[in-house]
């Protein structure tokens, strides 16, 4: 995707600012430096004092499921969202919890890793080879006991819409730990978990409750053909199933909650997502300084609530660190969008965020 937004940017950048050659260069030169890149691939968990520091004593177990699928149509490799699945651990780790992780297969689950989304936590639970060889022995769904956990995190990937909505060990994890007042959560398209939950009374988990998931338009826009590559589309199947599906923002954070169950519409919602988590099996989530990924979503937000002018005040006021090719991203999401106001407007946030870093 990273490589369709930059050719995209470029040409429509020359074609706005005109003088060809000076429009793609400063344009590349809005991305950030290699060196950049370089460093933070090599991340290490003693580099986050995080999760190496003051973490609780032990609080019990969060069960992570993330999807068995690698294919999705004929050709197209999928899987579990390495940042969806790392991010929520990290916070989980740091707040006093075990997780384990379990696929419908059990075994290496396959994975999707979008560089341009990564951030130092991504990096580090990568660099980590206990963690890994967890990741590559997941435990086989039908081992599960829901009765052991506090709560389960249902990881997105769009392997998830093939294996999770008929899974009986999916439903019944779901259900059991729903029914027995523990919490339930699920982020992106890890929600087709819950389409097909039935609770012993013969009401679906989903009737009536509140939810959010990667959206219609959100889908639509990376694969045109989707409803011909899946099952369903999961805003569709969610209202279908009596869920009030509450969107936000394409692209950007969106977590609902309706009482125990916890709901995120797409990657940029798993931190806040988490630490609902936490609050809600009953304690405080710990302190955490936010990521550069999170400034930047933030900032996004800022501007689409209230415009440019105030999230360039925030970006003067608040000189944190920005992932600044967040903003990039966004802004040619924009103009391939034809939203040109915008895109204009978000690559001059990104200039100014360079200016000032």
């Amino acid at each position: 995707m990273l490589k369709k937004i930059i050719f995209t940017l470029v040409t429509l950048t020359i074609l706005l600012v005109g003088l060809a050659f000076g429009a793609k260069t400063w344009v590349k030169s809005l991305l950030p430096e290699k060196a950049h890149f370089t460093a933070i691939k090599q991340t290490q968990v003693s580099d986050l004092p995080y999760i190496t520091q003051d973490i609780p004593t032990y609080r019990g177990k969060i069960l992570a499921v993330v999807t068995s699928v690698d294919k999705m149509g004929e050709d197209k490799d999928t899987g579990y969202e390495h940042t969806e699945l790392a991010r929520a651990y990290w916070v989980f780790i740091a707040n006093g919890f075990d997780v384990d992780i379990a696929s419908p297969k059990g075994g290496k689950p396959p994975v999707v890793i979008d560089g341009e989304d990564m951030g130092a936590y991504d990096y580090a639970f990568l660099n980590d080879q206990s963690i890994q060889q967890k990741v590559a022995n997941s435990i086989a769904l039908a081992e599960i006991n829901p009765n052991d956990y506090e709560a389960v995190y249902f990881v997105g990937g769009k392997g998830t819409m093939f294996d999770f909505p008929d899974n009986p060990h999916v439903k019944n994890i779901a259900k059991t730990l729903y029914q027995n007042n523990k919490v339930v959560s699920a982020v992106c398209h890890g929600p087709s978990a819950l389409v097909n939950v039935t609770l012993d009374n013969g009401d679906m988990l989903l009737a009536n409750k509140k939810v959010s998931g990667f959206t219609n338009d959100e889908e639509l826009f990376l694969i045109p053909d989707a409803k011909e590559i899946f099952p369903f589309l999961l805003e569709d199947k969610l209202k279908a199933q009596g869920a009030q599906f509450n969107a936000g923002t394409t692209y950007l954070e969106k977590v609902t909650q309706d009482g125990k169950l916890i709901t995120g519409q797409n990657p940029w919602s798993v931190w806040t997502l988490a630490e609902k988590v936490v609050a809600e099996i009953g304690y405080q989530p710990k302190t955490r300084e936010r990521t550069p990924e999170e400034h930047a979503i933030e900032l996004l937000m800022t501007y689409d609530a209230n415009g440019f002018e105030a999230a360039q005040t925030e970006l003067k006021q608040k000189p944190q660190a920005y992932q600044r090719i967040l903003i990039l991203m966004h802004g040619i999401l924009a103009f391939m969008q034809f939203d040109i106001s915008k895109g204009i407007d978000l690559l001059s946030l990104a200039n100014q965020l360079k200016q000032l870093n």
